[in-house]
């Protein structure tokens, strides 16, 4: 495979994305989330980190808010404007580690586990700190992330089963390096046609962490939920909601 790069999930996963996270699968989780965003964007404007194919951002701005996005991945922006009123979304190709843009925004957020895809510590803080850059005196940061379970290797591997289908088969391939907090995965799908495999590399990193990160680039933790719907946050949570703002 080619050097794994910024764009290398995007790309690579583009084609399929929509059919594999249809929104209809998950329109209760998306309206929540809307319903959160849209709460704290207010006047807006708002900027989604990694928009991918506007899961979230079309039906938030559907909702009135003026959303940009950034994504390092022109294939998935490409499917984004194939979208029913993305056409008036502000999208720019780029690396969400570190950007320039000239709006400042009320609201920034990255949903499903995309600040992981930033796969070293440096460049996650890096992250936060172009985030604080880019909010107004008043803004707020959120991140949808899951809660870190490495109970899920065995050996530092994983190999599960996506979909068995009569004529194809989907399955995630996963290594583990604790030390480093990495992951490196692939979704392997076996067809009559063929073996095709997208790869996902993601660097996970624990609440008291991101905690670190956000203080470093000037933010302090306003709130967090174990769900968009403000569902108490507790030790057997999966994922969590976390909501800062500029610490002034």
């Amino acid at each position: 495979m080619d050097e794994y790069g910024p764009s290398t999930y995007g790309d690579r996963i583009a084609e399929v994305y929509d059919e594999w996270y249809p929104e209809s699968s998950r329109a209760g989780d998306v309206d929540a989330a809307v319903s959160f965003l849209r709460e704290l964007a207010a006047a807006g404007p708002a900027l989604e980190l990694g928009i991918g194919t506007g899961r979230v951002a079309v039906p938030l701005h559907r909702e009135g808010v003026e959303v940009h996005g950034i994504d390092a991945s022109e294939a998935m922006l490409a499917r984004l404007r194939t979208k029913e009123g993305a056409a008036s979304i502000a999208t720019s190709v780029a690396d969400i580690r570190d950007f320039e843009l000239e709006p400042r925004f009320t609201l920034a957020y990255v949903v499903f586990n995309t600040l992981f895809a930033l796969r070293t510590q440096d460049d996650q803080v890096m992250c936060f700190q172009a985030v604080a850059r880019h909010l107004t005196p008043d803004g707020v940061f959120v991140v949808e992330a899951f809660v870190p379970d490495v109970s899920r290797f065995d050996r530092g591997q994983r190999v599960s089963a996506l979909e068995g289908g009569v004529d194809e088969v989907r399955l995630e391939v996963s290594t583990h390096d604790a030390i480093a907090q990495r992951t490196e995965s692939h979704h392997v799908v076996i067809s009559e046609s063929g073996i095709r495999l997208y790869p996902v590399r993601i660097r996970y990193a624990p609440v008291a962490e991101l905690d670190l990160m956000a203080r470093l680039a000037g933010l302090r933790l306003r709130e967090r939920w174990a769900d968009w719907d403000r569902s108490k946050l507790s030790s057997t949570s999966q994922k969590h909601i976390s909501v800062w703002e500029l610490d002034r």
